[in-house]
Order: C-alpha cells, then sequence, then structure tokens
C-alpha cells in the first residue's frame, strides 16, 4: 500500500538526495536569473555594436591553438633501465599505473594458442607462492582497489587502480604476482572450464565466424593474427609453460611504465625503484613476425541460416610508415570511414536503404602492412546489391577527383578531433608508449595535421588505383548463401557478378576442424587458407 501524501513528503525531505538536488536547483535557478539579467543589456549593447550575427553559421570563431606534447617531457628511466612516463594529477587521490610489455599471442607455440592470454589470466587469479589466490583476492578488495593483467596480439599489460593511500601496498601486491605467479592448480581447472565453455558457443553468433573466417582469409591459419584457441591447444597448455611465459613477457627489460594520478615525480620514482629491487632485467622481445601467405581474391562463404548477411570486402593495406599514409587515411574517411557523411553510407544507407549500417576501415600496421575492410549487413536479397555499389564507390574514388566540399570535411574531422589524442593523461601516456614500443618517427605528431593538410585530391586518386584494386578485392560473405546469391528482385545485382564462389567449410566451434565441407570445394579451401 502507498503511503500517505503526508509520510511521501517527508520521506523524500528526509532523504539526502533529495536535499542535493533541491541545493542543485536552486543553485542553477541563481545562476540562470543573474544571466537573465545580464544577457539582455550585453545583447543589446552587441547589436548596437552591430557585431552579432544575423545567423548562427555567420559566427566566426577564432583558430583552435593546440601543441601536441612531447613524449620526452614525461619520460624517465629507473636504474634497472625500464622506461617510465610520468603524468601527475592532483584533482583526486587515485593512482593508476600500468606496465605494458612486448609480446603476447605472437609467442604462442602452434599448437599451444591461448596460452599467453591463459597466462596473464593466471597471474591475476592463481595466487601468488606466498599468498593463497583467495587472499590476494581478499587483499585487493579491501584496498578498494583494481588489479589486471591482460595479453593480446603482441603486447601485455598489467596495471593497477588504487587510492593514493593504498597505492605502494598494491604495487607490492602487483610486483608479487608477475614476479612470483602460483598458478593455482584448481583455479586453472576452473579457468580453463570457462574457457572451454566460450569456445561451444562461438559458432552461435555470425559476427564470430564472420571474424574468425576473414581472419584466415588475410593472414591464413596460421599466423598469430588469426590463430584461434581450440579444446586441443587449452588442454595441452600445463602450468610449467604458464610460469615460463610470464617470465619471458613480464620483467623490468621488457616493459615500458605508465603513471598517472596523485603522486609526486621523485616520490614515485624512489617508490618504484624500491618495488623493483632485485627484479633481474631479462631481454626485450622480438616485434611480432610478418605474415607471409597472400590474400586470394574472389568470394568466399560460410554457410549460416540467419536472415540477412554479414559481408566484409577488403584486401591488404599499406604500412604506419608508408609514405601514403595520410592519403590512404584521407582517403577512407571519405570513401567509408566518415559515418554518415562517407560515400559508402550514404549510397548504401541513406539512398538505397539496404543496412542500418555501412562503411569502411583502414588500419596500416607498425610492423607489416594492415587491412582495408569495407563491411554491411543487410537483408540476403539485397546483399549482392550493397556489394556492388561499394565496389562502384571503390572504383569512382579510382576514376575521378573527390569534391572540395568532400576533402575539406575529411580532412577537419582529422584535424579538430587531433585535440581528442591527448584528451586524457592516461591515454597521453598510452600514445607515447605505443610510439616508443613500434619505434613511430619523431615528430609524427607535430607534423601530423601539416601533412592531413597537405593531401591533395589528386594524391587520393593517385593512392586509390595504387593501393585499392577491385580486381583483388577478397569478399567474405556470412549467411543463407541460397537466398543471398540470386540477388534482389529487380535483377539489380547477383554475388555471381563478382566471380565464382567458394563455399567454406563448416567448423566445430571447439576444434574448428572441417565437419561438413564438400569435396569440390576442398581444395579451394586449402588454397583460400593455407597458412604462412
Amino acid at each position: 500500500m502507498p503511503s500517505p501524501p503526508s509520510k511521501r513528503k517527508n520521506d523524500s525531505m528526509n532523504n539526502p538526495s533529495f536535499h542535493r538536488c533541491t541545493i542543485a536547483t536552486l543553485a542553477l535557478a541563481a545562476i540562470s536569473a543573474s544571466m537573465l539579467a545580464v544577457t539582455p543589456a550585453s545583447a543589446t549593447s552587441r547589436s548596437a555594436a552591430g557585431d552579432l550575427p544575423t545567423r548562427p553559421e555567420k559566427l566566426t570563431f577564432p583558430p583552435l591553438r593546440f601543441e601536441a606534447p612531447k613524449a620526452a617531457t614525461y619520460r624517465t628511466t629507473l636504474s634497472n633501465g625500464t622506461p617510465v612516463y610520468m603524468l601527475p594529477s592532483h584533482e583526486f587521490p587515485l593512482i593508476n599505473l600500468s606496465m605494458t610489455c612486448m609480446g603476447g599471442s605472437n609467442l604462442d607455440p602452434a599448437d599451444r594458442a591461448g596460452l599467453a592470454s591463459m597466462t596473464a589470466a593466471m597471474i591475476r587469479r592463481g595466487g601468488t607462492t606466498s599468498m593463497e589466490a583467495e587472499d590476494v583476492d581478499e587483499k585487493i578488495e579491501f584496498m578498494a582497489a583494481n588489479i589486471g593483467v591482460s595479453s593480446a596480439d603482441w603486447r601485455s599489460t598489467a596495471s593497477i587502480d588504487a587510492l593514493k593511500s593504498n597505492f605502494e601496498d598494491g604495487l607490492r601486491i602487483l610486483v608479487d604476482m608477475l614476479r612470483n605467479p602460483a598458478f593455482d592448480e584448481e583455479k586453472f581447472a576452473i579457468a580453463r572450464a570457462d574457457a572451454l565453455e566460450g569456445l561451444k558457443q562461438r559458432n552461435d553468433d555470425a559476427s564470430s565466424i564472420s571474424g574468425r573466417e576473414w581472419a584466415y582469409l588475410v593472414y591464413g591459419e596460421n599466423h598469430f593474427e588469426s590463430r584461434q584457441v581450440t579444446g586441443d591447444s587449452l588442454a595441452a597448455i600445463t602450468q610449467d609453460e604458464m610460469r615460463a611465459m610470464a617470465a619471458r613477457i613480464f620483467h623490468p627489460g621488457n616493459m615500458i611504465i605508465a603513471v598517472t594520478g596523485d603522486f609526486e615525480p621523485d616520490a614515485m620514482k624512489a617508490m618504484l625503484e624500491k618495488a623493483f629491487a632485485g627484479w633481474a632485467a631479462g631481454p626485450r622481445n622480438p616485434p611480432p613476425v610478418a605474415p607471409t601467405f597472400e590474400m586470394k581474391p574472389g568470394v568466399f562463404y560460410a554457410q549460416k541460416d540467419i536472415p540477412q548477411g554479414k559481408v566484409s570486402i577488403g584486401m591488404r593495406s599499406i604500412n604506419r610508415d608508408d609514405p601514403d599514409y595520410f592519403p590512404y587515411l584521407v582517403m577512407n574517411e571519405i570513401l567509408g570511414g566518415g559515418g554518415f557523411s562517407s560515400r559508402i553510407m550514404q549510397r548504401v544507407r541513406s539512398d538505397e536503404g539496404l543496412a542500418y549500417s555501412a562503411g569502411s576501415r583502414f588500419s596500416a600496421g607498425p610492423f607489416y602492412p594492415g587491412v582495408f575492410r569495407a563491411a554491411f549487413e543487410s537483408k540476403s536479397p539485397t546483399c549482392a546489391l550493397a556489394t556492388k555499389l561499394i565496389i562502384d564507390e571503390v572504383n569512382r574514388m579510382r576514376d575521378t577527383l573527390v569534391s572540395a566540399s568532400e576533402l575539406e570535411t575529411a580532412k577537419n574531422s582529422f584535424i579538430e578531433t587531433f585535440p581528442n589524442t591527448f584528451a586524457s593523461k592516461a591515454g597521453t601516456l598510452g600514445v607515447f608508449v605505443s610510439d616508443e614500443w613500434t619505434n613511430r618517427p619523431a615528430g609524427f605528431w607535430e607534423t601530423y595535421r601539416d601533412k592531413i593538410r597537405a593531401v591533395t585530391p589528386e594524391d587520393i586518386q593517385r593512392v586509390a588505383r595504387k593501393h585499392l584494386d577491385p580486381a583483388k578485392l577478397t569478399i567474405l560473405v556470412v549467411g543463407s548463401w541460397d537466398d543471398i546469391a540470386k540477388g534482389d528482385a529487380q535483377g539489380r545485382a547477383r554475388m555471381d557478378f563478382f566471380g565464382p564462389a567458394t563455399r567454406l567449410p563448416d567448423r566445430d566451434p571447439v576444434s574448428l576442424k572441417p565437419i561438413t565441407p564438400s569435396s569440390a570445394s576442398s581444395a579451394a579451401i586449402k588454397s583460400a587458407s593455407q597458412g604462412s
């Protein structure tokens, strides 16, 4: 039964949230009143002076002045040679520290996919040689801290977020976890069982199938970028192998540290020296090896009974330090990377209504060429038409110069959002750490906007002709192939417009071994996904 009106009133007035909201409302009202009191006179004065624009689009603003911070300003080195980037801020009594290390899944042996990621997970979950896993969790929770360890493609990270008052104790625990992981057997069994359950579900989602098969088509099945965890690789991982992997990745000679928060640099450096005392610095791991697999052009499909298809269209791109990087970046923004202002989005969604979202992404790898990939989801009968429209836009980019307005919009999207790269202190240090690991050329950020401004329509057309060849595009379709292949009812496009199609094998979700490949397509499948 609801409370009587008088009781509800008293309850709300006794609620601290009510008082906070009331105070905030009164404060806003006071500010608004003061603004109303001065605005008419101010506006009248400006209008009389003739300097108030008559329309919003006539407003002018001074140019944004922002200088990119320089990494050297924030970099120091511990006595053991470990680089440290520090950027203090005293707004809150919090400290964040991250250790980024070279090496991740690229270090996994071919039959141990998942070793590095399982190692990182168990460093956090498996306790230390001096503390049980439950004791570690209890201490971290008591400090209201957050400690995490993760491993990705070619890098691994250990981090701690803690109150300033608890930070040193939390750092001590993190270092103990990295130096002396116990890999508790019971916790390891649970983690392995959880991972296995995840494997069983990865054919349930078309996005998972698309991501996996696209990686195979780009890198082959044996490169770390595409290598997948299987039930066999999980079962083969041992505690000794995890200890060896942890020792190889997490040590002072193979890490770069970034610290932000409420601290003084000299005191933080002394704290790190103390925490790292006696921790041997081994060799740095080498950068990841480039794939030798060559993408095969053509149409490939994975059968899944869903009412719409997921389509990816792409090819290898360029290295990050390629002279064509900036023209390629602007070209992709116009073609499909610029959201609603991009040609692909306008053509596929706005003009034809074939997809809710459509666009392209361009990555340039720091160690080897990245990937250009256009993608969309559409109803099965319209997948072929949307594919044709995207390839038409690729050809238009090659055949004609982009317009001045398109070029200006694309350039401004990079120039005006450039400060966001350094919007947060942790993000700023993250840029510096990544740049150091990947040996980004000096002066890159200082000249970034000038190089964007220098891109011309002729540059974009040249790069499109050089790096986007429709004859070399790989097309991957995940969906109900019979419905997709025949195209739209009006006959504007069919999938055979783009050449013969190769069916990719259905795969067991745990082993990823083919379970229903046709004998006719087995040779083509093997050719399309033979590893590097």
